[in-house]
């Protein structure tokens, strides 16, 4: 008998023909086989005239969605109904959740076959998993293609009816959706806390000290001040600045602080307390979807995106069990395997002396799937399982953090020092603290990282000499130490991650799509880890805020998640579901209508953004960004924000500086010295800039130069503007080639041109004064480099269909596949050692449609 096995990845096509009978033929789908429209042009012919059909379900019959195969598709789907012709018995082995249920009654729809179908699971690819799927077969679940079905058309009803609405009223191209909207609001909030904040300054004093029989200096710091405690962070209100309650504590400002210092100088100092205490650690539990985005964040500096799709090859290739799951459970095999590697790898003690397991992790938990650990009933050492890379250190992380799990405690012992200093009369309290790790326990193995960058890792010892009560020190000096307090930090993605599992907002498996898709839109940039929203972003949340109110509102989309979840399990139908959320005075077609009419563009366009003393400035966001509006003399003045400048970069003083140079209009700072024109130095959306005469009718596009980065106004004289404006200015020609050689500013920054090769500048040069010399070493090491880098990553040999090379090559803008003469650039989220060919191939054909 012959069986078709689909699944709907190429490399677990690969990886799962290994542990499967000779004679069963395994294929891919390449992902979804159908879905909604994702354009007019795909709709049917027969459905374009219907109301509905651009919104691609019919909300009038049922909610009924319109599935059509993508063009992308249509070539994979004639593959398998051949294949299916030819065999006995439909086998879908599609991954185990809701998109991959849904995946395979899709195909199902699809192929319409006329043999037995059989819908086959695994959480791993394993030899032993594959033999035991292979005897457990079962029926499709409906309930979770429900859940998956219900999940796409509320995300659909959402983005197409809200969307518009935002197009009309800020700005085209703009977009809502079920649950980017809400983690955008969370941005938002954070960046409005950011705003509100006002600093306040306040001090302390660090003493150094030592034994009279010891030389190692420990450190301690003031705390109370006459038996009261001194000002620290936490006292001080966000929102003015000033204590909250002042006669509670002490506050030092410079004068008091030096005044102190000085007194303690005379001090004696002695030792009035000593606690000791002894605590356990436990480990963290094994990874869920969640938390390994965290981690990998934290630990490894991925994106969400990143880190799914390096787990997902991991995953397809039998490294490790399936990586979306919000389950921390470990079944009884990986539990074998652990324990069996911690007595190989540290020894019995390090052994926990029973069984450790964890439940679920977050709301809805799946109690049936697994966390992510390494495959198998033993797990591969990192070194031994022939990765590297991305894979390598992502495999290396998931291996720690199981094997941590049945470890032995870690036990510490904490000391807490108060040591007394009495001078003129005052009586100053130093704190100062020890830990010392008595048995390390798990943290041989795994630490789990922190969202806090200042916080000390658990497994870092902090030594301190051993002390007694009344035991006399001595000052090695006091120094006046000046804080400042902070605004709340801003999200990174393993924060945003952690916030959306903590309001149910989401699901682990939806996480890094979440994170991209505001990336995409415009809604949020990246600087470094950290999260900024844009001003769309702001105005996008006011509409919605003051308009459709749920749709950022953190409660009213977790209870939708939770309905989701009921609908998986079977106790919710999907259409009466879909109805309330749609139809009816409350639903929310009807509260779009109502709203539009109401809501006016302009007012729509203008932040109320919770700045001080901002006067009478108004900020809006326009189709090409965001703009200051003032009235001055009874004339409105209007000036663009620098694209450069971040909502909270805004003060008053910034927004007034850019009304003032638009009021004063520009000003002359000399005459060019051929043309005669003016020379200005003037603000734009793009930041300051100097040009060459004023436009005009017969002048539309006059001459204009960029101050570079680290310039400010106020610094560009004549000669400097002279030397901006000659950019980009030759050096002379190469030594070598005759040819000339030019220096300019571009999009990556300062650089080098000859013939055609482009070189950065060092940070030790400067545009503006490098010479021919300097410019031709630049541009030699430039050469010696990309010779290094011209070699392949990885040769994956010749196309099938043309016979032409195909390599995986590292690019000076990052990773690419070559195929003959041809590049075509990888994603951030692929590690480029683990492309294979059919991964080419499935790029090269995508990009040539």
């Amino acid at each position: 008998m012959k069986s078709l096995v689909i699944v709907e990845s190429p490399t677990k096509t690969k990886t799962l023909k290994k542990y499967l009978p000779k004679d069963y033929v395994i294929d891919s789908s390449m992902g979804h086989i159908r879905d909604l429209p994702a354009s007019a042009k795909e709709i049917p012919s027969k459905y374009k005239k219907e109301d509905w059909s651009n919104l691609g379900v019919n909300v009038d019959k049922g909610f009924e969605p319109l599935y059509v195969i993508p063009a992308s598709k249509k070539k994979v789907v004639k593959n398998l109904k051949k294949l299916l012709k030819q065999s006995d018995e439909l086998i879908l082995a599609t991954d185990e959740d809701r998109e991959g249920e849904a995946i395979s009654w899709h195909l199902t729809e699809l192929l319409k076959p006329d043999v037995p179908v059989k819908r086959m699971v695994f959480r791993e690819i394993t030899k032993e998993a594959i033999e035991q799927a292979l005897e457990n077969f079962r029926d499709i679940d409906m309930n979770l293609v429900n859940a998956q079905e219900a999940r796409r058309i509320i995300d659909r009803l959402a983005g197409y009816t809200v969307s518009p609405l935002l197009w009309k009223k800020i700005a085209p191209k703009l977009s809502a959706g079920r649950v980017q909207s809400v983690a955008v609001r969370f941005l938002v909030d954070r960046e409005r806390e950011r705003m509100k904040f006002r600093s306040a300054r306040y001090w302390d004093l660090k003493a150094k000290l030592h034994k009279q029989d010891d030389e190692y200096i420990f450190e301690a710091d003031l705390t109370h001040l006459d038996g009261k405690r001194l000002a620290s962070g936490k006292d001080f209100d966000e929102n003015t600045g000033k204590l909250k309650k002042p006669k509670s504590v002490v506050l030092l400002d410079d004068k008091k602080a030096s005044q102190l210092r000085d007194d303690l100088d005379q001090a004696e100092w002695k030792v009035s307390n000593v606690e000791k205490n002894r605590q356990k650690r436990n480990p963290s539990p094994a990874f869920i979807t969640s938390t390994l985005q965290q981690e990998a964040n934290r630990k490894l500096g991925f994106s969400a995106k990143q880190t799914m799709g390096v787990a997902q090859k991991l995953y397809e290739n039998g490294y490790i069990t399936y990586m979306r799951t919000d389950s921390a459970r470990l079944s009884g095999q990986a539990i074998n395997a652990a324990r069996t590697a911690v007595e190989k790898e540290y020894g019995k003690e390090y052994l926990f002396d029973r069984v450790r397991n964890y439940g679920g992790g977050s709301k809805g938990a799946q109690e049936a799937h697994e966390a992510i650990r390494p495959a198998g009933s033993s797990f591969r050492k990192p070194e031994d399982a022939g990765l590297s890379g991305a894979q390598f250190r992502l495999y290396d992380m998931i291996w720690k953090r199981t094997i941590a799990t049945q470890m032995a405690q870690a036990e510490l012992e904490f000391t807490n020092v108060t040591i007394e200093a009495k001078a003129n009369g005052k009586t100053a309290e130093f704190r100062t603290s020890g830990k010392e790790i008595i048995f390390p326990g798990f943290f041989r193995a795994y630490v789990e990282g922190s969202d806090d960058p200042e916080a000390a890792l658990e497994n870092q010892e902090n030594y301190l000499p051993g002390m007694s009560e009344g035991e006399e020190v001595i000052e090695d000096g006091v120094e006046p130490i000046s804080h400042e307090t902070k605004p709340p930090a801003r999200f990174t993605e393993a924060s945003l991650v952690k916030e959306l599992e903590k309001q149910g907002i989401g699901r682990p498996s939806t996480y890094a799509t979440i994170i991209s898709t505001i990336q995409d839109r415009g809604y949020v940039e990246a600087d470094g880890k950290t999260l900024i929203p844009t001003f769309t972003a702001f105005a996008v949340t006011e509409l919605l805020e003051k308009n459709l109110e749920d749709l950022v509102d953190s409660d009213f989309t977790s209870d939708m998640e939770n309905k989701l979840d009921k609908i998986a399990q079977g106790e919710l139908d999907i259409e009466t579901y879909l109805s309330s959320y749609f139809n009816g005075e409350e639903g929310l077609k009807a509260k779009v209508e109502k709203q539009e009419e109401k809501i006016d563009p302009q007012e729509a366009k203008h932040l109320h953004l919770p700045l001080q003393d901002l006067d009478d400035i108004q900020v809006f966001v326009g189709r090409f960004g965001p703009y200051i509006k003032k009235q001055v003399n009874g004339e409105e003045l209007t000036t663009s924000i620098p694209v450069s400048w971040k909502p909270s970069d805004l003060t008053a003083e910034k927004l007034e500086e850019l009304i003032k140079t638009e009021e004063e209009g520009p000003k002359s700072i000399g005459d060019h010295p051929e043309s005669g024109e003016p020379i200005f130095v003037l603000n734009g959306r793009y930041g300051p800039y100097v040009q060459v005469g004023e436009v005009t009718e017969d002048n539309k596009k006059p001459k204009r130069a960029s101050l570079l980065k680290g310039m400010s106004p106020e610094d560009v004289d004549l000669e400097l503007a002279l030397k901006l404006l000659e950019l980009p200015r030759s050096l002379g020609n190469h030594p070598d080639t005759g040819k000339e050689i030019k220096a300019g500013v571009g999009r990556y920054g300062p650089f080098v041109v000859h013939d055609g090769t482009f070189a950065s500048l060092k940070r030790s040069d400067n545009v503006l004064d490098i010479e021919l010399d300097r410019a031709v070493e630049l541009l030699s090491e430039k050469k010696k480099k990309s010779n290094r880098k011209s070699a392949a990553i990885k040769e994956l040999g010749e196309h099938p269909e043309d016979g032409k090379k195909v390599r995986v090559m590292d690019g000076r803008y990052g990773p690419y596949i070559k195929h003959g003469k041809k590049n075509y650039s990888l994603s951030d989220d692929v590690d480029p050692e683990a492309v294979t060919m059919e991964d080419a191939i499935k790029l090269i054909t995508e990009k040539a449609k």
